[in-house]
Order: C-alpha cells, then structure tokens, then sequence
C-alpha cells in the first residue's frame, strides 16, 4: 500500500519478523532455500517514499533486516536490541557469551551505525519518527513540506564573529554554529555516535526543510573518517532523493591518515562519499568555515556543477595542510639546514604571507568572503530559491544512479 499509493511507510518492530526456527523442520516435514517475499517493495520503497523504523524490543535476523532497511531508524535504550542473531546462536556458533545488551544494545548499534538514534523511551521514539517525517514530502513526486517559522531571516549572531579560534589547531562547538544559523529549535541531528567527524542534520532556514552536513573538528580535526565518509553518503542520498536542497558547513583538514585508516578502507569509502557529492542534483550551497584540504576538501560540493562557495576569513584551504606538509615538501631543504628549527619557521613565514583566503577570492577561487553573521540572511535567501528549483524539478520520480565503487 505504502509502494501504490505513494505514502510514507512507519515499521514499529519487535521479535525476529521472520518467522524461522529450527523446529519449524519437524512441522513442515522439509526445508526450503530462504527467500524474503515482498522484499522487492522494500527495495523499491526507499526510492519513492519516507521509510523509518522504531526498534522497539528484541530485534533479530529478519526484523533488524527491516529496520536498519530504512532512511531513519531509532531504538529504545534498555528495552531494545538488535544482532543479526541472538546470545544463544553467538554462544553455540561463535564460543562468545556476550548478553543481549552488550552484543546489540543502543549504545553499541548507535556507535556502530546501524542504527541512526537512540530513544529514552517509546514516547520518544514515536516523536523522534513524527519529527524526522515532518522535513520530507510523502513521496518523491511531492515537495518538502514547508513549516511555520517566526525567526527572523535577517537575525545575525554575534558569537559567530569569535567562534572559530584564531589558532587552526583548537576546536569549537560546530553545533553551536548550526544553532545560531538555522532556525531556532528545527536542527534534528542523525546518527550523532557513528562517524562523528561529519554531523548530519534536517532543519529549516525561514521554515524551509534543509539537509546539513558540518565537520566536527573535535574529533580527528573534522578529518573525514571511513565511518563518516558512509555516513555522508547515505544522509545525501536521502535529501538528493527526496528533494533537500543541502548546506555544508566545510572545516575538512582531508581524509584521516594512518595505519587504522587504512585498514578500514577509508580511500575507497572517502571516494564513495565524494561519488555522492558529484551525483546530487539538489541545489547545494559550501560555507567554507575554516579548512578545505585534499581530496577529501574537494568533496565538498561537486566543483563542476552551480555549487555556492561563501568562505568566512578564518578560511584555510590548499592540498595539504602546511603543519605536515611542509616536512614532505621541503624535506632535504629541511635535513641540509644547520638548524631545522629556524628553517622550517623561515619556510612557515614564508607560507603564510600567501596564505590570506581573500588572495583566493581575488582570482575566483571561492564566489564570497562573507562576515560570519551574515551567514544566516543568505542562506535563507538562498533556501527560498532552492526550493524553486526543487517544485520546477517535481515530476521525474525516483532519481537512478550509476554504481559507486
């Protein structure tokens, strides 16, 4: 029903949902090659319409299938788990004694990722799923619903002036930014315990729904992680497929480095997120907030498509960042001096006098160097013509793409 007639499907799950046990061979009298019938629509259901998922109790094999098979999911703490197969298959299969809340607890399949937020209770997964659906359309044939909104597009904050420190090493609460630019009270963040580089959040500029990607410098940097790269794909899939136009809020010192970056494959998920950058068709705006490096830097909007760039003066940008590039840059420069000490500041000086992010602008390298506190008047401007675009766009039905590597 959800499938023809084009309207948001909820799944409030609880127990295995597939029906399967081992004592189902002694009353059946054979077995049978495992098959999911109507899996098909729930394939084709996250192209068309909202799907969202409530783990509300015990969730295994087939019933964790369908709620992590969702654009939103949400579990209840303590009530709640889900594993693709209890503590008695583990124990037998596995020789691992893990309890239930240990093995797929909310805490542990929050940070984990498969599922996007942790519910205090069954009141708040209820409200957590009437909130997410109150940013997207009922299907993708319709627009984004636009809500009320009574806070000024002009209002102009300001702590942004001072919230990014002058030196690029310290952090600053980026949440703190996205509070003083949307609209106040509509930020909904997802997955905020997986990936925790990049936030992900729905909210509203002058009433109207926005996806918004931030870097979070307080872990890695703002470093674009494996586990935040694929984050990053998922959430633009759904706001490219449901028509949210996005806002990034860039501080990308590049792809995180390092033997255990390497080992979770973080080239290939990092490209897989810049793939999902460049295959959005949903108007996108970069407010370059401080670092842009690396490739990872260059996903942060598709370069070759009309994808706005509004850099504060803290903007800091380049291909690699000069606190490491410069002992791979001027290594034997660096091993012939007398005192490296002295000549790596020499060569530090010497950067930084063409470093000014308004050198940039000059040659159109980014579109505006914009005070900070006009950050929000723009953007709601912005928004109002982005959603034009969006209603003009209506029509064409599922977006289909090509494969990710």
């Amino acid at each position: 029903m959800a499938h023809d007639l084009r309207l948001p499907l909820v799944r409030l799950v609880d127990g295995t949902g597939g029906g399967g046990s081992v004592k189902s061979l002694e009353t059946m009298g054979f077995t049978y090659v495992p098959f999911v019938p109507g899996w098909e629509l729930t394939v084709a259901n996250l192209s068309r319409v909202p799907v969202v998922a409530a783990a509300l109790g015990p969730v295994a094999g087939l019933g964790a299938a369908r709620v992590v098979a969702s654009h939103f999911s949400v579990i209840v703490n303590g009530t709640s788990q889900l594993f693709v197969a209890g503590p008695p298959v583990v124990a037998a299969a596995m020789g691992e004694s893990p309890d239930k809340e240990t093995l797929g607890g909310a805490r542990a399949q929050t940070r984990a990722g498969a599922v996007d937020n942790e519910a205090a209770d069954e009141d708040d997964a209820l409200a957590q799923i009437r909130r997410f659906l109150s940013y997207l359309p009922t299907s993708v044939w319709e627009s984004p619903p636009r809500g009320p909104s009574g806070d000024p597009a002009d209002r102009r904050e300001e702590e942004l002036v001072s919230i990014v420190p002058r030196d690029r090493r310290k952090p600053y609460p980026v949440r703190k930014i996205l509070a003083a630019v949307l609209d106040r009270g509509s930020v909904f963040e997802m997955g905020a315990r997986h990936g925790g580089s990049l936030v992900t959040s729905l909210a509203r500029l002058g009433g109207r729904p926005v996806g918004v990607l931030a870097s979070d410098p307080r872990f890695y940097g703002g470093g674009l992680t494996a586990d935040a790269a694929e984050k990053m794909v998922r959430f633009v899939d759904l706001c490219d497929q449901f028509g949210l136009p996005i806002v990034n809020f860039v501080d990308q010192p590049g792809f995180v480095i390092g033997t255990d970056a390497e080992r979770q494959g973080t080239m290939r998920r990092g490209a897989r997120a810049l793939y999902a950058a460049y295959q959005a068709t949903v108007p996108w705006v970069s407010i370059l907030v401080r670092k842009v490096y690396g490739v990872a830097g260059a996903g942060h909007g598709n370069a070759a498509g009309l994808n706005l760039r509004y850099a504060w003066p803290s903007g800091d940008w380049g291909s690699l960042p000069i606190e490491g590039g410069i002992e791979a840059a001027y290594r034997r420069e660096l091993e012939a001096a007398g005192d490296p000490v002295a000549q790596r500041a020499e060569i530090e000086a010497r950067l930084n006098a063409v470093r000014s992010p308004f050198r940039t602008a000059e040659r159109f390298g980014v579109e505006e160097i914009i005070d900070p506190r006009d950050t929000r008047p723009l953007l709601c401007d912005w928004a109002e013509r982005a959603h034009e675009l969006v209603v003009q766009e209506l029509g064409s039905g599922p977006k289909g793409r090509g494969l990710r590597p």
